[in-house]
């Protein structure tokens, strides 16, 4: 059995929005301002919020993360759907179809998005060297071992393999309270 550390990020709800969207919820040509560059190379937390809205329930200032996607989407926790009152499926990102739909409000205007709200699943974003030298491909699923005071093991943990990454495995706020886990912290992939 073959174990690697690799670095861990947890990450809240948030939104990725379409042109067309952004152009709705904040005016025509409107560029999301980056306040911080995150883990994956080009991607960044937006200045601009949204809100989220259900016949049940919403969330307000729901951080957009850039940079804009041919699709919008929402990606949420479980406990957040609880509060929202629908049952997304727990997916990879982009994998949209059937999923429930949301109302994203901003400043200018309002967004009912037929299908879009998932709960990512988790995930480690690789390089192909990184695959290369853990012996891992695209697509393939592993196991995950979180150290600490309530260690856990994750199940059914995604490979994404791309040059455009940095490696570092992906988990929601449910996951990352359940195993007392911060981001920046190191797990270990289990490929067996």
């Amino acid at each position: 059995m073959l174990e690697i550390k690799v670095p861990i990020g947890v990450s809240g709800r948030h939104a990725h929005v379409s042109r067309e969207h952004l152009d709705i919820l904040y005016g025509e040509g409107y560029e999301l301002t980056s306040i911080k560059e995150l883990s994956q190379p080009g991607q960044f937390a937006a200045q601009e919020t949204i809100d989220l809205v259900t016949e049940k329930g919403s969330f307000k200032n729901v951080r957009i993360l850039g940079p804009v996607r041919s699709k919008s989407q929402v990606e949420i926790a479980l406990t957040d759907a609880v509060k929202l009152g629908i049952k997304p499926p727990v997916r990879d990102s982009g994998d949209l179809t059937g999923s429930p739909g949301v109302t994203l409000v901003g400043p200018k205007g309002s967004v009912q998005l037929q299908e879009g709200v998932i709960a990512a699943c988790r995930h480690i974003h690789m390089t192909p060297a990184d695959a290369e030298k853990m012996n891992l491909t695209d697509k393939e699923i592993v196991q995950v071992r979180c150290g600490g005071d309530r260690g856990l093991l994750f199940d059914q943990v995604l490979v994404r393999v791309s040059p455009s990454y940095q490696l570092e495995m992906h988990i929601d706020t449910d996951e990352g309270n359940a195993g007392m886990v911060k981001t920046g912290e190191m797990v270990t992939v289990i490929k067996k």
